[in-house]
């Protein structure tokens, strides 16, 4: 069993959650700083056209389509604590290689191996909480660890639309490269584990009692919610994040009057985006304790996703400062809900599976999501209403997961329902 020192069972639990998550958020510093620094800065790293940003902020996710699966079977034979070793020197590598290399080409290899560093962290990271989890608890435990791990965005950002324009890109590169390795001696301190495969003797943990009528629907629901993973990341960090900076400079210019001071809308951005990550450990916990409720995780997932849609175009218009700002954080607050509920859901099916095989062709679909997303971002936006078509087309595509996840749970939810509070009742 996973443990972080010869404490009882039901201490580790939780804090090989929360210290996986801390570890995590160290080595996001500097990946999540370009997404606000490099669509505008593009030029000092010796880039030569804006399309090459798009690529650039895609291909770690192309990497990590074939190297999911090899990573997932790496985990099968080695430790937790041996996986986050290499991500973080490869981590650490990377971003020191932004400050220190310029050129398209070299950027290109740098971006690839962080792929393989955030695949060794995610697959290995949702494998934990997966394994340290409850159905009941799954939900919470999930939003916590999302909302941790995303504090390493939150200094990233931050860092990215303040000190950037500053210190220039290269310097805050390798600060926050050498600041990765302190992620190390939180691994030898208190990670402790065996291989990964040794907990698939857990799969049927608390799912059992469910009933064949719950684990059918689990089993027909794995397509849905891989596709929905999907969508996910292709609209929030393929598409949301690595705009909302250009979405910003086009229709309010480079700098922006708020309140009387005149601030650069790199620095906006990173503010706003920021936000997301402060509340992120309060309200992923929030939404991912609804779902743990008796009516179950679908139903908030429809709302979410209703609310999305709803507020994801708005956000393209040319409105005022203040009114896009204030539609931004409805729409972060809908991803924040989004993404707990979602994981939270694959990791219920995980659990009636093979838990690492799952996961890792769920994390396989966000990937390909979140890849493309930058991608065609910087493709459309030189047309036309480029943005508009953007983020209009994402807001119907929230419509639609909403209408197929009301159907299924018209299907499915009565049965559910009956399960949970059967189970509530043990």
């Amino acid at each position: 069993m996973i443990v972080l020192s010869e404490s009882s069972k039901g201490e580790s639990k939780p804090s090989v959650i929360v210290i996986v998550a801390l570890i995590t958020a160290i080595s996001l510093f500097g990946d999540s700083m370009l997404y606000i620094a490099l669509p505008l800065y593009w030029k000092e790293v010796g880039l030569d056209s804006i399309w090459q940003v798009g690529v650039l902020l895609s291909i770690n996710r192309f990497i990590r389509l074939p190297f999911n699966p090899i990573v997932g079977w790496i985990y099968s034979r080695i430790s937790l604590k041996t996986g986050l070793v290499i991500a973080i020197i490869l981590g650490s590598i990377t971003t020191l290689g932004y400050g220190l290399l310029n050129g398209f080409i070299a950027w290109i290899i740098l971006r690839g191996v962080w792929g393989i560093a955030w695949s060794f962290l995610r697959i290995g990271g949702l494998s934990i909480v997966a394994f340290n989890t409850e159905e009941n608890n799954r939900g919470k435990s999930i939003g916590l660890y999302n909302g941790l791990y995303r504090l390493g965005s939150l200094v990233g950002m931050l860092a990215g639309g303040l000190l950037v324009p500053i210190l220039g890109l290269s310097t805050i590169s390798i600060i926050f490269g050498s600041l990765t390795l302190l992620a190390l001696p939180l691994i030898f301190l208190y990670v402790k584990t065996t291989p990964l495969k040794d907990h698939e003797q857990d799969n049927t943990e608390k799912v059992i009692f469910k009933g064949n009528s719950y684990i059918n629907s689990l089993k027909q629901g794995r397509g849905r919610i891989i596709f929905t993973g999907f969508c996910i990341t292709l609209l929030f960090q393929g598409i949301f994040i690595s705009t909302l900076s250009s979405v910003i400079e086009q229709n309010h210019g480079e700098s922006v009057i708020l309140f009387g001071t005149v601030i650069s809308a790199t620095f906006l951005t990173g503010i706003i985006l920021s936000l997301q990550w402060i509340w992120g450990p309060f309200l992923g916990v929030r939404f991912g304790t609804w779902s743990d409720g008796v009516k179950g995780r679908v139903p908030v997932l429809i709302i979410s996703l209703i609310f999305a849609s709803l507020t994801f175009g708005i956000i393209s218009n040319e409105i005022p400062i203040l009114v896009l700002i204030f539609f931004t954080f409805l729409v972060m607050i809908a991803a924040t809900s989004l993404t707990t509920i979602v994981d939270a859901i694959a990791l219920d099916i995980s659990k009636n599976s093979n838990v690492v095989s799952f996961i890792t062709t769920y994390s396989m679909a966000q990937d390909l999501g979140a890849s493309i997303g930058p991608f065609i971002s910087f493709l459309i936006i030189g047309l036309v209403n480029g943005f508009s078509y953007i983020y209009w087309g994402g807001a119907i595509i929230f419509l639609l997961l909403a209408i197929l996840w009301s159907n299924s749970y018209k299907r499915h939810g009565k049965s559910i329902s009956i399960s949970n509070v059967a189970l509530e009742k043990q």
